[in-house]
């Protein structure tokens, strides 16, 4: 794989909630610590439980692989908690409805709210991977409030044109289509028409 950086993106910051779904905000953490565009991880404690529960991790022991630069919701005194310290990008995959509300009202109660809206405020790209199924009336609405702020609200789901063979392939999918959000070219996935 080669990924080439944009000229005006600067490293990434993925956050990871607690909405099921870890393995795609593990996939990009490796994706992009493998390419030197990882500036660091925040996780929430809910997505501690999860990547239990899914993946049968230890989360934070396993992100200190990719990067030293690792915190928790609760750390208020990490870098990303500052505007003045805001990153080119913060992807957050998986994002949980929750994380999406408090994003969608400017509600700043952790780490990974507080940085989501300093990376709007400053007009960055902020992708939210979001992972929920049936949608309410709330959770669009939340969408709708999100992206109006200038979130690109990416839902986990896969396209089979590209005919995937495992669960790998639909992986892929969906972290590539947030490489191309970040204009990060990538061969993840075969692109309609190739």
């Amino acid at each position: 794989m080669s990924l080439h950086e944009s000229e005006k993106l600067s490293k990434v910051v993925v956050a990871i909630t607690g909405a099921s779904g870890i393995v795609y905000g593990l996939r990009l953490v490796k994706i992009l610590s493998n390419n030197g565009l990882l500036d660091g991880v925040i996780y929430t404690r809910s997505a501690v439980a999860v990547a239990k529960h899914e993946e049968g991790i230890d989360l934070e022991n396993l992100l200190k692989k990719f990067t030293r630069r690792v915190y928790s919701e609760d750390r208020w005194d990490a870098p990303y908690a500052s505007s003045s310290n805001t990153p080119g990008a913060l992807v957050i995959a998986p994002c949980s409805m929750n994380t999406l509300a408090k994003i969608a009202n400017g509600i700043q109660d952790n780490l990974v709210t507080r940085a989501a809206n300093s990376v709007l405020r400053l007009k960055r790209r902020l992708v939210l991977v979001i992972r929920e199924t049936p949608l309410g009336i709330a959770e669009i609405e939340n969408m709708l409030k999100a992206a109006i702020r200038g979130a690109v609200i990416l839902p986990a789901s896969p396209g089979f044109y590209t005919k995937p063979k495992s669960i790998d392939d639909l992986i892929n999918f969906i972290v590539g289509k947030v490489l191309d959000v970040l204009n990060l070219e990538h061969n993840l996935y075969k692109r309609w028409g190739e």
